[in-house]
This record gives structure tokens, C-alpha cells and sequence, in this order.
């Protein structure tokens, strides 16, 4: 017996745009923290927020086709406060609303208040969560149903928002890129843990039934494993951990402000959003169901 996914690309790129907007809105917040002097960054990490999060939840609509015939069929999630979906509406509604406000204060030149750049980082960690929570609600898919999805998909989002900051800083405001010397160490830490986080829930899933264990070798060993070892592991968690391990910690400072070495983090930022793609993709198309077997009376 085969199955074919409930899911497919649409829904993962949703998943992947609705963490990356999450993540780059927080990185815009981190940079106030700790490099208040990178102001156009920050501006670019407004920027990407709802526009990312808005081309996701269009994706969404198309892809829920009644979505498109009757879009106030949505309004309906948000009368059941015991759904996730529910949630997730709220979550996302607030964090659109939240960063437009802020691109147009932006706009403006106006600053932005703490308290609402501390709202946005709730509503973006919240968005950056119910990603991996809303396939959890699918209990018998054994890859989905995992407390350790939410938070893999909260430190890829944060990973992916921060790749999309940095790489387009690298190519319109290099000088600032140059200073952001915190902001990138912390960036390099987190391929790290989603690696872990990725062979943890890889370990879990595949202990826990059959149809979890025929999920994980789908992805180490089956159809998938060449997108997973080469796309999500090699390209978007490896690769950039080696790259940034060089620029950061061995190569000499000179060569580290120089333009080859911005490029070099280009390629490290791209390998990492395309691997937070592969990661949502892939959780998406190889989750498996579990099987009910009904004696026959």
C-alpha cells in the first residue's frame, strides 16, 4: 500500500515564509539590542517581515481553494479557541498587523517604540512556532506528532530570518554587515542546533511505531535521502557551519571585511534558506500515517 502526501510544496513554502518573516523581525529587534548603529538593517528586517508572511498566507489561500472562492470562510477559525488553526489566525493577523506599523514608522523616520517592537518579537516567536504546532494537530502522522518539531522549526525560522537580513545587507549595506560582528556569531550557532534538533527528532520518530520508523528511513535511506543528505544537510546545515567557522574564527580580519568574504557569506546565507525550505518540505512529503488494522467480524 503507498500513500500519497495530504501535503506538498505550497504548504511547505507557507511554513517556511511564515518562519523566515517570524525570524527576520526578531533579528530586527536583536540588531536594536545589540547593534542600535545598524539602522538600514534593521530596516531591511521590517522590511522582509510582512512581505514574506503575506506572499505565505497567499500561498495559503490558493492552496485552500474555498479560501479563494469565499475568503470569509476564514473568519470561521476564529470562533473556535481550542483549534490551533485558530491560534495560528491570531498569531499571524497580529504579527501582519504589528509589522506593517513598524515599515511604516520606518517610512516615516519615525522610531519605534520598545513596547511594540517587543509585541512583534511575541507574535513573531508565536508565528515561528505554530508552524511546526499545526502539523503536530495530524496525530497520526508519528514525524509531525513530536514536541520537537515546534521547537526545530522555531530555531530554523530564527536561523532563516537572520540568513535573509544578512544576505541582503551584504549586497546594499556592506559597511553595516561589517559591524554586526555579535549578530553573526550568534547566527552561526544556530545550523548547530538544528542539526542536533534534526537527528533528535529523526532518533524519536523512528522508535516510536512503524509508520514513524518507515518515515525516517524515507529520508536517510529511501526516496528523499538525496535531497535530505545533499539539499538539507550538506548545503543547509554543514556547509554554512564550515564556511562561517573559517570567516569567524581563523581567517584574519582583513580578510573578513574584504568583498571575496562577503560573497563567501552570500553563499552561506543562501545554503541556509535553502535548507530551511528543504527541512519543511521534507517533514511535509515524508510523513507517513499510522495504520489502523480492523479485524474483520
Amino acid at each position: 500500500m503507498t500513500f500519497e502526501p495530504i501535503w506538498g510544496a505550497i504548504i511547505a513554502w507557507y511554513l517556511f515564509l511564515a518562519g523566515l518573516g517570524g525570524g527576520a523581525f526578531v533579528t530586527s529587534a536583536f540588531l536594536g539590542w545589540k547593534h542600535p548603529e545598524a539602522v538600514k538593517m534593521r530596516k531591511i528586517g521590517h522590511l522582509i517581515a510582512p512581505i514574506v508572511v503575506i506572499v505565505g498566507l497567499v500561498l495559503l489561500m490558493f492552496d485552500a481553494e474555498g479560501g479563494l472562492h469565499n475568503p470569509l470562510r476564514f473568519a470561521l477559525l476564529l470562533t473556535n479557541f481550542g483549534s490551533v488553526m485558530t491560534w495560528g489566525v491570531v498569531f499571524l493577523a497580529g504579527f501582519t498587523v504589528v509589522a506593517l506599523v513598524v515599515v511604516l514608522l520606518d517610512f516615516l523616520k519615525r522610531p519605534v517604540p520598545v513596547w511594540l517592537d517587543i509585541v512583534g518579537v511575541v507574535f513573531a516567536l508565536c508565528v515561528a512556532m505554530y508552524t511546526g504546532a499545526l502539523l503536530g494537530v495530524c496525530k497520526t502522522f508519528p514525524l509531525w506528532n513530536n514536541a520537537l518539531l515546534p521547537i526545530l522549526f522555531l530555531v530554523s525560522a530564527m536561523s532563516a530570518g537572520m540568513a535573509s537580513v544578512l544576505l541582503v545587507s551584504i549586497v546594499k549595506h556592506a559597511d553595516e554587515f561589517n559591524r554586526v560582528g555579535v549578530l553573526k556569531k550568534f547566527h552561526f550557532c544556530l545550523p548547530i542546533i538544528e542539526l542536533v534538533l534534526v537527528a533528535s527528532l529523526l532518533f524519536v520518530t523512528s522508535s516510536n511505531s512503524a509508520a514513524g520508523w518507515n518515515s525516517v528511513v524515507s529520508l536517510v535511506a529511501g526516496e528523499f535521502a538525496p535531497w535530505f543528505w545533499v539539499g538539507l544537510v550538506l548545503i543547509g546545515l554543514v556547509l554554512p557551519t564550515v564556511l562561517e567557522t573559517w570567516l569567524l574564527f581563523f581567517s584574519p580580519r582583513e580578510f573578513e571585511e574584504s568583498r571575496k568574504a562577503h560573497w563567501i557569506s552570500f553563499g552561506s546565507d543562501v545554503g541556509v534558506l535553502v535548507g530551511g525550505f528543504l527541512l519543511r518540505y521534507l517533514v511535509v512529503v515524508a510523513a507517513l500515517p499510522v495504520t489502523i488494522v480492523t479485524p474483520l467480524l
